[in-house]
């Protein structure tokens, strides 16, 4: 029997997309093992590729819409649609990949894009609205999502930080209309975030470090994140007033930012596990019975990896299925669980990694390879085809 490979690596941020490794590491399985048989499943937890994660799993339209980057400039973003749901990625309209490092500023940074491409499905009928949470460039709490659906003020000639400025005090709370609601089952928030909103494990005291341009000092940065978490406070403290409820507490409230916070505080939205969503879309459990290797990854693997990221999925996925079916397979020839080795850009705690459960955590960059040279497309791709040639399973 031919041997069987499933490849399911998350995107290498700043570098490949998830169907760029894919199809790198797909290459790579053909040329060691000519006759097995491969599968390639696009994954995302949420945040960057979700939408080429969701399309790889059935037939979906792909819907372009202008809309205003995290500094309000006009840019092009796309949804998928079918049948009544519609799926939107976060990062594609409000991203931290849509500035150039100079410009990020989570001070600065709006939502209002996300809320332009939610608009737009609803304007369209969806019934159903799935929002991939990460890689944002924001941290507002999504108090500007609603906005797209009333008529926005006209923007002066001063460009984004004035646009921001007229739209002062017209925030998520001023902006609840029938049109937006539906319930918990109506928005499902993906994303592997469980952070709550505010606190020490907060959307700013979190994740707003990164999402600052490079430079900055470490006084700058700490005074960054207070105002932040001062602006986060004020506005949970002033939706807990107006609608009797406080959200900020909740699990995934903190995702990109707060906007999971807005979504599910005003809309009702309920929180699901990213790569679970996607490996379910993609039917992932029905390849397992006869796989023998599985090849996951991402950008970095670390300690972060085991707290939901795509590849701790995966391995999740296969633990369970194997102690499902252990009472059946193992009196079976050649039962044997499926390998699931973990490829990266860069590894940090690999032991681990590996007491995790994972057969390899490997590094697919030569450690003489600057970081600027690594993160080239082309040599990130040629950096997966040698390492899964020349692995030692």
């Amino acid at each position: 029997m031919a041997m069987k490979v499933i490849i399911a690596i998350d995107s290498l941020k700043s570098c490949l997309t998830s169907r760029q490794a894919n199809e790198a590491a797909c290459e790579a399985v053909q040329q060691r093992w000519p006759d097995a048989e491969v599968v390639c499943l696009p994954m995302s937890d949420g945040g960057e590729g979700f939408l080429d994660a969701v399309e790889a799993t059935g037939s979906y339209v792909r819907v372009t819409v202008p809309v205003l980057d995290p500094l309000m400039r006009p840019i092009q973003a796309q949804y998928l649609l079918s049948e009544g749901r519609a799926f939107i990625e976060m990062a594609q309209a409000s991203g931290l990949g849509l500035l150039k490092p100079e410009e990020r500023n989570p001070l600065r940074a709006s939502s209002y894009g996300t809320g332009q491409l939610i608009a737009d499905a609803l304007r369209r009928g969806a019934q159903e609205i799935v929002v991939g949470l990460g890689g944002s460039a924001t941290s507002d709490c999504g108090r500007w999502i609603s906005s797209p659906l009333q008529p926005p003020p006209a923007p002066s000639q001063g460009g984004g930080d004035d646009f921001l400025v007229s739209l002062s005090g017209r925030s998520f709370s001023s902006f609840i209309t029938p049109s937006l609601g539906g319930g918990r089952e109506r928005y499902l928030l993906a994303t592997d975030v469980t952070n709550p909103l505010l606190g020490s494990q907060g959307a700013a005291r979190t994740f707003a470090r990164q999402k600052a341009a490079p430079g900055m000092t470490p006084a700058e940065l700490d005074a960054m994140v207070e105002e932040l978490e001062s602006r986060a406070s004020a506005f949970a403290a002033e939706s807990a007033a107006r609608l009797g409820h406080d959200c900020s507490g909740e699990a995934g409230a903190g995702a990109a930012g707060g906007v999971g916070y807005a979504l599910v505080q005003y809309l009702g939205a309920r929180r699901v596990s990213g790569i679970d969503f996607v490996l379910d879309l993609a039917n992932f459990d029905s390849h397992l019975p006869d796989a023998d290797l599985i090849i996951t990854g991402e950008g970095r693997a670390d300690r972060q990896t085991l707290m939901g990221k795509v590849p701790m999925g995966i391995l999740q996925r296969v633990k369970a299925f194997s102690s499902l079916h252990h009472s059946i397979t193992s009196s079976l020839p050649n039962s044997s669980s499926p390998a699931v080795i973990l490829l990266a850009g860069q590894v940090a705690d690999r032991e681990a990694l590996l007491q995790a459960g994972f057969a390899h955590v490997v590094a697919i960059t030569p450690p003489d390879i600057p970081l600027s040279m690594a993160l080239q497309p082309q040599v990130a791709r040629h950096n997966i085809i040698e390492t899964i040639k020349h692995i030692n399973l």
